[in-house]
């Protein structure tokens, strides 16, 4: 592994885990009310379509970044659809 996926992995690794205390704060409350439901739905598009990429271009980074970002923001997004207000 080279310097330019150590820092893939690492700028992955910090983008990836900021979604982390906003997935366990809505899950706690049972409140999605402050998400919204456009910005999530482009989101996870958006985090596909990223994922797509990687595996046409085989860069591991990209896939497993993009991989637990999109479970991440799908949870928050699934949230926001189950926590009706």
């Amino acid at each position: 592994m080279n310097i330019t996926q150590l820092l893939g992995l690492a700028a992955g690794s910090c983008t990836t885990i900021a979604f982390l205390p906003q997935v366990l704060k809505t899950w706690k409350s049972g409140s999605a009310k402050d998400l919204s439901l456009g910005m999530f739905s482009f989101f996870c598009f958006g985090v596909l379509l990223w994922l797509i990429y990687g595996i046409i271009i085989q860069d591991i980074p990209v896939i497993v970044a993009n991989m637990l970002t999109l479970l991440l923001a799908s949870t928050l997004l699934y949230f926001k659809l189950r926590f009706k207000e």
